[in-house]
Parts: structure tokens; C-alpha cells; sequence
């Protein structure tokens, strides 16, 4: 199981490559058969890497910054909350999910929950 200063970096990545990075190194944190809902209750399920890829795709070349508000580590779960500005040239948008994660022993991510609703983005 991975404890919980390698789980903290792969959060800490993830939230790198959503301001940054490409949907294929997003899917890299994922397990095989991993789950992605974003956001919960709001849309499909996202399942196995290829599909994770896809959906990232959607806003790999979007402008972002993501800023960690706060981390929670326990066992091989992480709970977080976490700021994304989104730069779309002619208008931008904040976002305040919290995000859940699961991990396996190789510490890749195998279940992801976004928790957040149109009331929770801001357009600035």
C-alpha cells in the first residue's frame, strides 16, 4: 500500500497536470481499470484508462492553475479540496471541487469523485 507521503505526491501531480499538463499524463496516474465521476451524479462514469484519457482531453488545452486548499490522507484513500481557474481567452471560470481518491499498491489512482455543481464555478 502506498503511504501517505507518496499518495500527497501523486495528488500534488494530478493537480500539476490539470493546470498543465496532457490528458495522456493525467491517465498515466491511473490504474488500468480505474473510475473517474466528474461530477458525481452529474454525468457517465468515466471507465479504464482510455476513456479517463478522453475525458481529460476535453480540457487539456484550456488554461489552468489549480491551487491545493486542503489534503486529507487516510489508509489508501485521499479526500481534497481544491481551487481550478480556468483561462478561456475571453472570460475565465473558478471551480471548488473536492475531490476523492482511491489507490491501489502501486499507488496508481483506481476511483476518482469530483464533488462540486454549477454552483460551485464562478465565472470571472
Amino acid at each position: 500500500m502506498p503511504n501517505a507521503e507518496q499518495i500527497t505526491q501523486t495528488v500534488n501531480r494530478y493537480l500539476e497536470l490539470v493546470s498543465s499538463g496532457t490528458a495522456d499524463e493525467i491517465a498515466e496516474l491511473y490504474a488500468d481499470d480505474a473510475t473517474v465521476e466528474d461530477p458525481v451524479g452529474g454525468g457517465e462514469v468515466h471507465i479504464g484508462r482510455a476513456a479517463i484519457r478522453g475525458f481529460y482531453a476535453n480540457v487539456e488545452n484550456v488554461k489552468g492553475k489549480a491551487e491545493l486548499v486542503t489534503l486529507r490522507v487516510a489508509g489508501h484513500e485521499a479526500a481534497f479540496h481544491f481551487r481550478l481557474t480556468l483561462d478561456f481567452g475571453t472570460s475565465s471560470m473558478r471551480i471548488e471541487p473536492i475531490d476523492v481518491m482511491v489507490f491501489n499498491d502501486e499507488g496508481k489512482i483506481t476511483a476518482m469523485k469530483a464533488y462540486w455543481s454549477q454552483a460551485d464555478a464562478v465565472t470571472l
